[in-house]
């Protein structure tokens, strides 16, 4: 039986995840805002202590992976935390928690990034720039006169390009540590529809094509990638960003290798 943590584990993909894997006989820490093993608010410096102490005395001295799942969608009016959660709250998770995965067995990692990562163009606000940097005050700042699609889409890159950087490192895979990220598309969960119910977003989201033709993704259908990729199957995979998105990525970039 392995220890999984995942963030976001309350609703949507995250509460799929953590569905998925207590069902397969692993035990999972959430953590969430709400309904949760471990309740903490990731998008502050204080809350990200409190997770990983946490999970620290529920786990003990190891576990063997950690889902970083927890995210706020465009249409959140605070730019602001849109920043902390999605890419500062997911990196100290993951990093603040490697040294307990540097004990686990067979180790593993996986960050949800987005399609919308590659697909809303990045500019030059210089936000991705920020996050990488691990200056969140300049992130914060750099974010709030910027629209919410943009804000969000930056954050994911962020995300996947910090996955990039670190998966291959001495700390990831010289410990053993496979880092991994899931980029879905659109998912029918309680982010997305938040984000339809919105009149600015809403228009967007429905007109986007999934070539696959059915419709938004299953949050389960997430939650498989995200499985695989903790898994043995998946055991030669290290800096991998699998896209899950019904070939949307695909349509839109497709010389883009």
């Amino acid at each position: 039986m392995r220890t999984v943590v995942v963030t976001g584990s309350a609703s949507g993909i995250g509460a799929a995840v953590a569905a998925q894997l207590r069902a397969a006989g692993d035990s999972v820490i959430g953590i969430d805002v709400r309904d949760a093993e471990v309740v903490a608010d990731l998008s502050g410096p204080d809350g990200r202590a409190r997770a990983v102490a946490l999970v620290r005395e529920h786990a003990g001295g190891a576990v063997d992976g950690v889902v970083a799942c927890a995210g706020l969608g465009p249409q959140v009016a605070a730019h602001d935390r849109i920043v902390s959660v999605n890419f500062f709250g997911a990196i100290a998770t993951l990093a603040g928690l490697r040294p307990l995965l540097a004990s686990g067995r067979a180790p593993s990692a996986v960050a949800i990034s987005s399609n919308s990562s590659r697909i809303v163009p990045e500019g030059d606000s210089g936000l991705v720039d920020a996050c990488l940097a691990g200056d969140e005050s300049a992130a914060c700042r750099i974010a709030g006169p910027l629209d919410g699609s943009t804000v969000y889409a930056n954050t994911k890159l962020a995300l996947a390009r910090w996955v990039r950087r670190n998966a291959p490192e001495t700390e990831w895979a010289g410990a053993g540590i496979r880092l991994n990220a899931v980029a879905p598309g659109a998912v029918q969960t309680p982010l997305l529809q938040e984000g339809l119910d919105d009149p600015r977003f809403g228009p967007a989201i429905r007109g986007f094509p999934i070539p696959l033709g059915a419709g938004f993704g299953r949050a389960e259908q997430i939650a498989d990638a995200v499985v695989f990729l903790l898994g043995e199957r998946a055991s030669f995979c290290c800096g991998t960003v699998l896209y899950a998105d019904g070939g949307s990525d695909a349509l839109v970039r497709r010389d883009d290798y």
